[in-house]
């Protein structure tokens, strides 16, 4: 195997395929990177058996072929090399020889037939959305995903495709995320399956700010995200995911309109007292016109207050995780959301101004107080 290609080509590649090389494995190419020169391009590929990549790029390909090279240290000697062109020429034995200018380094690599292979999606359902579009829906919905291993299926989101829509969910227990969004190209209809939040975190960074498609192509036990020249391929989590409409409460004692940037740092401000180790709640008191926000915690006190416009019931005294409300409204695709409410126990809602629109939807449940701030 030799080719010849651009230093940024190459660099851009191998960071793309580590996303998903094992950092640590009993199988120790696994923690490796396949390169494939074919004709007139190399494929770099990473898999930890869980989540795998690969990503294809133009070179100028002297002799075909296929190495497994370590993922870091490999990553190391492309970053630290000159700009310019790089030449990889794997020897007899699997020596593979990296030049670039008067840097020239040697390693050892391992045979591609102790690398896995990619599992293949067999084709039942997919999707076409744009790039843009798919980063938005993962980044404001990825913070509710639980890191909870003991239920498998909240570690992932769920995926539910109408013909014209897509909507994306995760949950952790305290907190729901709900984004909606119309497909410019038409789907298939009655898709649904849950991702795990891990492989989504790469697709959000593999996705460009670009209206250019990423193609979702959903199999019986795996799902890939085409995005470019790069292709993520996931396992899919089995299991029931919750019922999130049932889960919503559909009637509220008080509604409020607020500015989300001013109720964001409203909280921040006042979380500043708040402890980690103790996690002390954020109290939230509605008020005729404004909502009262107040900690108190050994190390101090805090009072801040935000205009609201508030319609209903007044007087309602609310306590939050300061985290999980400050997640959600930094979520909030909206610059004025409605906050709904219903007592001291039920769930708070946050939701966009326009009742008919139903794009986003957080829900967070209240932390029971025991006393006032």
């Amino acid at each position: 195997m030799k080719f010849s290609c651009e230093k940024y080509l190459l660099a851009q590649a191998i960071a793309t395929a580590s996303r998903c090389a094992a950092s640590k494995s009993p199988m120790p190419a696994l923690e490796g990177l396949l390169v494939d020169a074919g004709d007139d391009d190399v494929i770099i590929t990473g898999y930890d058996l869980k989540k795998g990549v690969y990503t294809s790029f133009p070179a100028d390909v002297a002799e075909a072929g296929a190495v497994v090279l370590d993922c870091r240290l490999f990553g190391d000697i492309v970053r630290s090399l000159p700009d310019g062109v790089v030449t990889v020429d794997m020897k007899s034995g699997l020596v593979t020889k990296i030049t670039c200018g008067a840097a020239d380094f040697s390693i050892m690599g391992t045979s591609r037939e102790d690398y896995p292979e990619l599992p293949a999606v067999d084709r039942q359902k997919a999707i076409s959305i744009p790039q843009n579009i798919l980063r938005d829906m993962i980044s404001r919905t990825i913070f509710a995903v639980s890191d909870n291993e003991a239920r498998p299926v909240y570690t992932g989101e769920l995926f539910e495709a109408a013909p014209d829509c897509l909507t994306v969910v995760a949950v952790d227990g305290y907190r729901l995320a709900i984004r909606r969004e119309r497909l410019p190209i038409p789907g298939e209809a009655g898709c649904s399956f849950i991702v795990p939040g891990s492989a989504l975190a790469d697709v959000e960074k593999l996705c460009g700010d670009t209206d250019e498609p990423a193609e979702i192509t959903v199999g019986s036990k795996h799902v890939s995200f085409a995005i470019g020249n790069t292709v993520l391929i996931a396992r899919r989590l089995e299991g029931e995911f919750l019922n999130y409409e049932k889960s919503l409460p559909k009637t509220f004692l008080t509604v409020a309109a607020v500015n989300t940037a001013d109720l964001t740092r409203a909280v921040s401000r006042v979380a500043l007292m708040i402890d980690a180790k103790v996690k002390n709640p954020l109290h939230l008191r509605v008020e005729d016109g404004f909502f009262d926000l107040r900690c108190r915690t050994g190390i101090g006190s805090a009072v801040d207050q935000c205009q609201a416009d508030v319609t209903g019931d007044t007087g309602l005294l609310i306590g939050f995780n300061d985290r999980y409300l400050l997640d959600a409204l930094k979520a909030a695709p909206s610059e004025v959301i409605r906050v709904a409410l219903g007592n001291a126990t039920s769930p708070a809602l946050i939701l966009p101004m326009d009742e008919a629109d139903d794009s986003f939807t957080y829900m967070i449940l209240p932390v029971r107080l025991r006393g006032d701030a």
